[in-house]
């Protein structure tokens, strides 16, 4: 029972948290982000997925709806993100001694964790 409980909370922290990220967007729009993906080389459209990654992949890992696939999501659109901003920075500290890239990798690591541990018993389709 405690495991589902804590795959629950990971499942809400993970969702609900990056839902901010995506909300933001959904309000401010993702030039910036058109702008990281075009200076790489790569089609300006591949910038959308950001919604993907933060929109619809938290809203369905929150409800617990295959959460091994939109954790997996999530995790690629960390992964891409890191790359995209804060490549230079993986082995700096940021302010007050954190390492630069600890959120990117909170996120990153909480999404890899759900990825195999799957949804739990409280969800609207365990996996």
């Amino acid at each position: 029972m405690t495991d589902n409980i804590g795959k629950l909370i990971l499942r809400m922290m993970l969702g609900g948290l990056m839902l901010f990220h995506g909300i933001y967007k959904l309000q401010h729009g993702i030039g910036f982000i058109k702008g990281l993906v075009v200076a790489q080389g790569l089609p300006e459209v591949l910038a959308y997925g950001v919604y993907v990654g933060e929109i619809v992949a938290p809203i369905l890992l929150i409800l617990g709806w295959r959460s091994r696939i939109w954790a997996g999501i999530i995790a690629v659109n960390m992964l891409v993100i890191i790359y995209l901003t804060q490549l230079g920075a993986f082995l700096k500290l940021g302010g007050h001694g954190a390492w630069a890239v600890e959120l990117q990798f909170f996120y990153l690591l909480s999404a890899l964790a759900i990825a195999f541990l799957g949804s739990g018993k409280f969800a609207v389709k365990e996996d």
